[in-house]
Formats: structure tokens, sequence, C-alpha cells
């Protein structure tokens, strides 16, 4: 009966498993961040769309991710009609706000895992998480300068950047250097490396709204329901 247990414990997790996405990281040279994505290296990757979670506000999102030898990049692009947005300085709460989030969880056998988050007025959060059974913690970057600090820029189209201001759209384009992650096992990937990670999206418009690539619970801590990084 045991046996059986454990055999059937083992298909469900691989079941689970199966239905997590995976995302094909590819490699490229590093290049400079505009915050409008048109470098060339972008083309190597397709995008991904995120899900709607909750809301009544229908806005595409979408991502990409490339790799280099120094860091990952990250490119969201987000429709949108306002930007919802007050929040003048980085290290914020700036999820209270519209904003696109990476949530890097390099080792999957330790509970601590990375967050960052941009806002459309180019103001970012940078956080270590600590998440020993949904009892969360979390720290920012000490000495937090250099090749140990993110390239991030935002590029807004139909409108200008600022508060309140009426767009149809948003782009956030940002690299996280491993050095930012060296606190974390496996933070320095090769080809054949794999994460676990998640993305979301949150906007103020009317209200709320929420979007991801894997569907977590109430929390976007849910880490084992994120999603596959595979290195190529």
């Amino acid at each position: 009966m045991r046996q059986l247990l454990c055999t059937l414990t083992l298909c469900i997790a691989c079941l689970l498993a199966q239905a997590q996405s995976v995302l094909k990281v590819r490699n490229t040279p590093d290049f400079t961040i505009t915050g409008a994505g048109t470098d060339a290296n972008w083309h190597k990757t397709d995008w991904i769309t995120l899900s709607q979670r909750s809301g009544d506000v229908p806005a595409k999102t979408q991502v990409k991710a490339l790799y280099s030898g120094k860091g990952i990049y990250f490119l969201f692009r987000c429709e949108d009609k306002r930007l919802s947005n007050t929040m003048q300085a980085d290290m914020l709460d700036l999820w209270k706000e519209d904003v696109v989030e990476a949530f890097l969880w390099p080792d999957t056998t330790q509970p601590a895992y990375f967050e960052y988050e941009l806002s459309p007025l180019n103001y970012e959060l940078v956080l270590l998480i600590s998440n020993q059974q949904n009892d969360l913690a979390g720290w920012q970057p000490f000495h937090y300068e250099k090749d140990h600090r993110t390239l991030h820029a935002t590029a807004v189209q139909g409108g200008e950047k600022k508060s309140g201001a009426t767009v149809k759209g948003w782009t956030a384009e940002f690299f996280i250097p491993y050095k930012l992650l060296r606190p974390l096992n496996n933070a320095y990937p090769t080809a054949g490396t794999v994460w676990k990670g998640n993305f979301y999206r949150v906007d103020y418009d009317k209200g709320p709204a929420e979007w991801c690539w894997q569907l977590t619970g109430p929390s976007f801590h849910d880490l084992p329901h994120f999603g596959w990084l595979h290195f190529e």
C-alpha cells in the first residue's frame, strides 16, 4: 500500500510539473538598454503573453527574456490607457501602483529568491525574499552600485511619461546582473541550467487588475506554481 501511495504521489507531482510552462531563455551578447526594446537581439526570441488573473480591464501584456555571460535581460510590453503612478523614487512599495514584476528562483532547494519591480516612470524595487512556509521576509541590496546594479529604462507609447498621463501603452526593459543574485545558489546560468520563476503585471486604471505568466494562488509568492526557465 505504501509503495502504491508513493507511486501515486510521484505521478501527481509529475502531472503538476508538466502543467507548468517552460520558457526557453536564449543566449545573447550584451547590448544597450533603452526602454523601447528595439535592439536587434530581441528578435532572437518570441513574446509570451501573460494571462489576466483579476480585474475587468483587458490589456495585453507580454514579456521576453534573454541571457548573457553577465546577466539576464527582460522586456515587458503593456497595453494601457493611463499611467496610475505617483511614486517618484526607487525602493518604494511600487506594487501598489502600475508595475511589472519578475520573480527568479535559481535554487528550488532553498527558500530564498529574487524579486524585481519596475514602474512605467522607471522607478525600481529590488528585493531578496526568504519564504519559509509563506512567512515572507525581504532585504534590499547593500552597496547597490557599479556592476551590482541593474540597468533599466522604460518608454511610453501614445502619451507622456508622467503621473496620470493618458497613453496607449508602455514598455519596460531591464538587465539583472548575476553579481546582484550572488547570494543565491545556482545564480550563474549556463546552457542547460534550469531556474523557476514567474512574471506579473499590476494595473490600477479601474482598481487593481493583475496578469501573470503562471497562475498562482492569492499570493504572487506561490512558489510551487512558478514556471520553469530553461537556459539554452
